[in-house]
């Protein structure tokens, strides 16, 4: 089976059947993380609404996105989000930092209607000191942010899924539906409204070996930088339905290591320029999540996160287990197409 047609098979199986009403008026889940605002570290108000989800995911989608598996399966209704933003604000104790998902596009219209989208973030004006939330380039436009930017008494954040400035990176491995200048270019209108850009960059696509990972996230900073005022280096974790699931149920794929997170942040602060650059790992130590020997994993995990809030990299160098070792012999191992 071809990248090309297992990536179309996967895209198939993952769409949910159409949700009822009940399903729709649930947001997907709420939490509550530390983030940096403004040099200091806060607490970050985290909610994703149940919408129809990615447009992409349905024709194609990324290798390791599986969030169309909690979407509805169809466009949610203005009411359905209202309830879904009521339920949503009832558990927000003035975090100033607030990020909405969406599994998609909040600014694309089949996910969230104008006047949701205009509702949402009235409800957090004057309230939170930051609100973000994440788009594809297409729908990143004067047009539809300026509205927002009018209606919100703070900063709007707008995050983008760059993943990788290298155009075969982006296209062949992660299957991303538009090519990295799009992102780059999609940065830069954001910026040009007043609003902040964030990029995520992944760490170890699928096809890509620790090594070669670290190198793509470590010129994707150098490339981006002058586009956003962060970047995110978010290794891949295994999402259910994805083509990086497949290949991991084959062993074909193994999570990146802690380490090449560590790595890439330590060979990519230098050229960061004004940015901003972080790492907050999802499933963390977790077999199917970025992890080290499980010895070492939640040192170096607090370690990275540190970092990040502080942007101080330096104390990352010393960081050790005997794992390392380890990670080192595949590094080495790697390009010969053979496992430690």
């Amino acid at each position: 089976m071809t990248s090309e047609s297992l990536a179309r098979s996967v895209a198939r199986e993952r769409r949910p059947a159409p949700a009822e009403p009940a399903d729709a008026r649930r947001y997907v889940n709420q939490w509550v993380e530390s983030e940096a605002l403004g040099g200091e570290t806060v607490r970050a108000f985290v909610v994703i609404l149940r919408t129809r989800g990615c447009y992409w995911a349905d024709q194609k989608g990324c290798s390791m996105c599986g969030y169309a598996k909690d979407t509805l399966g169809r466009s949610a209704t203005p009411s359905e989000l209202a309830e879904q933003l009521g339920a949503a604000v009832a558990r927000y104790r003035d975090e100033p930092y607030v990020k909405v998902y969406t599994s998609g596009s909040f600014l694309d219209d089949r996910e969230v209607d104008p006047a949701s989208r205009l509702a949402l973030v009235r409800a957090f004006s004057g309230r939170s000191r930051r609100l973000l939330f994440e788009t594809l380039p297409e729908f990143a436009t004067p047009e539809t942010l300026g509205p927002l930017r009018d209606a919100f008494a703070g900063e709007l954040e707008v995050a983008l899924g760059l993943e990788s400035t290298d155009p075969q990176v982006l296209g062949r491995l992660v299957h991303k539906n538009a090519p990295p200048s799009a992102y780059l270019a999609a940065g830069d209108r954001v910026r040009a409204l007043g609003l902040r850009a964030k990029a995520y960059l992944l760490l170890k696509p699928p096809y890509l070996g620790e090594a070669e990972s670290v190198r793509d996230v470590v010129a994707s900073i150098g490339a981006a930088h002058p586009h956003f005022d962060t970047l995110s280096v978010n290794p891949v974790h295994i999402q259910n339905g994805t083509v990086v699931e497949w290949l991991y149920h084959r062993g074909r794929y193994r999570p990146p290591w802690l380490w090449s997170v560590v790595d890439a942040l330590r060979q990519g602060a230098p050229s960061r320029g004004s940015s901003r650059l972080v790492s907050f790992p999802t499933a963390g130590g977790l077999p199917r999540g970025p992890h080290n020997c499980g010895r070492c994993d939640r040192t170096v995990l607090a370690a990275i996160e540190a970092a990040s809030l502080a942007q101080e990299f330096a104390p990352l160098a010393e960081l050790d287990c005997a794992c390392r070792a380890e990670w080192e012999a595949v590094r080495r191992l790697e390009p010969l197409g053979v496992e430690a």
